[in-house]
């Protein structure tokens, strides 16, 4: 993983040789996972044989190995301070639950007017906001973990309590008052918690006692220096496993409907890189430090792509268009989000 650079360095001198070739991985893992889905056709309904809540279970460990050893790296006791922060939480609270959330709706309408299970499932994306993955994205960038910690666990409660409520205005009210089709989304606060629960809840009770025995039993230098560069790569070999299983997982579909692919990642592309754009330049605006404003940019760009395929899956069905675009929702965020990261580390260079 990243360790602080020197601000003068090439931002490629920056990463590690994992780090450095991460799109070439990520690009080698989607390649492995549509061969596989294609070599044994009956790949897919072996992996998902056996589930927790409604993702399969390779994804889900995968998922968790992903966001345990970044959970691991946290500075708990810092925590309090971080939360203290009204101008980092405020930003990030507009950006993941009004501007993302709008900015979805208004892609999707835009470009997917004559396709309304594929804007659909764009808009359930939109409402999931990211509690895993930014994790990642947010290590690489050099942004801070502690912030990141917070707004993670901010997120987590804010989709328990808002995401059914947001599905009805976003799907049903909002559409309606403008004259637009409307859909319904049937979704419980409880199947959402225990998405929570289940892909932030274990890997962040994990992390914590991680630390708590590390620095008691053998010191905070043994535990930042000797054991947390050694856990570190595991983040990205779970990532790059659950690439592989989501492709797999959803190959046939995939390379059986490209041009459904494509319309599908037009919209998406466009979210990334917008709200990605705007949260980086309102943190400049508002001169935050680039850590945070790192932080809360890649926050509001990235999404809860486990629980927007759980409720596309659980409310329309697995064969459901809206079930598709939540599929290629991280197959399209993975790559965009790891180019934001270099993309990120050129700002820094640029405006810091």
């Amino acid at each position: 993983m990243p360790q602080p650079p020197d601000a003068d360095a090439p931002v490629l001198d920056r990463l590690s040789t994992l780090d450095r070739f991460l799109p070439l991985w990520i690009g080698v893992a989607m390649v492995l996972g549509l061969a596989l889905g294609r070599i044994f056709p009956d790949l897919n309904d072996w992996l998902d044989t056996v589930k927790i809540g409604s993702v399969s279970l390779p994804i889900a460990i995968g998922l968790l190995v992903m966001m345990y050893p970044v959970l691991a790296k946290v500075r708990y006791s810092r925590i309090g301070t971080v939360a203290a922060d009204r101008t980092l939480m405020a930003t990030s609270l507009v950006l993941n639950w009004v501007v993302g959330p709008a900015l979805m709706f208004a892609l999707a309408w835009l470009m997917l007017p004559d396709l309304p299970s594929y804007r659909t499932g764009l808009i359930i994306i939109g409402l999931a906001r990211c509690i895993a993955m930014v994790l990642i994205w947010n290590d690489l960038a050099c942004g801070d973990r502690e912030a990141a910690a917070v707004l993670v666990a901010v997120n987590s409660v804010f989709q328990i309590v808002a995401y059914a409520l947001l599905g009805y205005f976003y799907l049903e009210l909002l559409p309606g008052w403008l004259g637009l089709e409307t859909s319904a989304l049937d979704v419980s606060m409880w199947d959402i918690a225990k998405i929570v629960l289940i892909f932030l809840g274990i890997p962040l009770a994990a992390g914590y006692l991680t630390r708590l025995w590390g620095e008691r039993s053998h010191g905070i230098d043994w535990y930042e220096n000797r054991f947390l560069p050694r856990l570190g790569p595991w983040a990205l070999y779970g990532l790059l496993f659950t690439v592989v299983i989501l492709f797999a997982l959803q190959g046939e579909t995939i390379t059986a409907r490209p041009l459904d692919v494509a319309r599908i990642a037009l919209p998406l592309l466009a979210y990334f890189a917008l709200m990605w754009g705007i949260s980086f330049a309102l943190g400049l605006r508002l001169r935050m430090p680039y850590e945070k404003n790192t932080t809360v940019a890649f926050t509001a760009a990235s999404n809860n792509f486990e629980l927007a395929i759980a409720v596309a899956i659980g409310v329309f069905g697995v064969t459901s268009g809206e079930a598709l675009a939540g599929v290629v929702g991280p197959l399209i965020e993975v790559p965009v989000l790891v180019g934001l990261v270099y993309v990120a580390l050129w700002a820094r260079r640029r405006f810091y």
